[in-house]
């Protein structure tokens, strides 16, 4: 049985970092701690109780690796996008640097991304992307499906990523590989045309367990009471 951290709710909703250089690749992650995660992660709150949510676990070398040169490929795209956070300036020098810090570990997870002993891939059942998704749903709209097909696979990763890190593992949401959705279908199995991809999460465990608070905008600014 894994060992669990001391750490408080609060700490553990707060200190539940994207982590990438801090992922130590030479210590291997034991099968048992991962299905005890995804134990936890299918608890998570789903609408209308769907339970249509799948997560494929990846230890192969070869595996892993084709899926990180997915995921290189994909970002090779994402760089070049006007949109893509390297490319976007604030006005706030230090939120410039702090972009900077990210995209440096961006950078080093995307080098190292094979050496992960463990990659998750979360799926869901439906695909919302093309009109396949609508058949026996009439006209409803769009976004209600996405809706629902994200706030299904989106609170069950979360609920893997806190078990994870409440047992010393490190986790990053990534979809670059998402570029190249159907490629990584094939290398894995996955039946393209029923299963969609949510992301691709690199588990390891962590060089240290001690995490900050992530650097947020004031609360002011996101919140907003009975109005916009």
């Amino acid at each position: 049985m894994t060992a669990i951290l001391p750490l408080g709710l609060d700490e553990l909703l707060t200190t539940t970092r994207s982590v990438r250089k801090r992922l130590d690749f030479s210590k291997p992650v034991e099968r048992e701690t991962i299905q005890q995660c995804i134990e936890i992660a299918i608890q998570a709150p789903t609408p209308s109780n769907l339970q249509n949510w799948h997560f494929v676990v990846v230890t192969e070398v070869e595996k892993r690796r084709a899926l990180a040169d997915l995921y290189r490929k994909g970002r090779e795209i994402y760089v070049t996008l006007p949109s893509a956070t390297p490319n976007l300036e604030y006005e706030d020098p230090k939120r410039n640097r702090m972009q900077e810090k990210i995209e440096e570990s961006a950078q080093y997870l995307n080098m190292y991304f094979q050496e992960a002993p463990v990659h998750v891939i979360p799926c869901i059942e439906g695909r919302t992307d093309s009109s396949k998704q609508a058949e026996g749903w009439g006209d409803t709209p769009n976004i209600l499906l996405q809706s629902a097909q994200w706030g299904s696979i989106a609170p069950a990763t979360w609920n893997f990523m806190l078990a994870a890190r409440a047992r010393g593992l490190g986790t990053c949401w990534t979809s670059l590989h998402l570029f190249f959705e159907e490629q990584a279908a094939e290398i894995i199995g996955i039946p393209y045309d029923k299963i969609m991809q949510a992301c691709l999460m690199p588990v390891a465990y962590t060089k240290g367990t001690d995490f900050k608070l992530g650097k947020r905008d004031p609360i002011d600014s996101v919140i907003h009471w009975d109005s916009w």
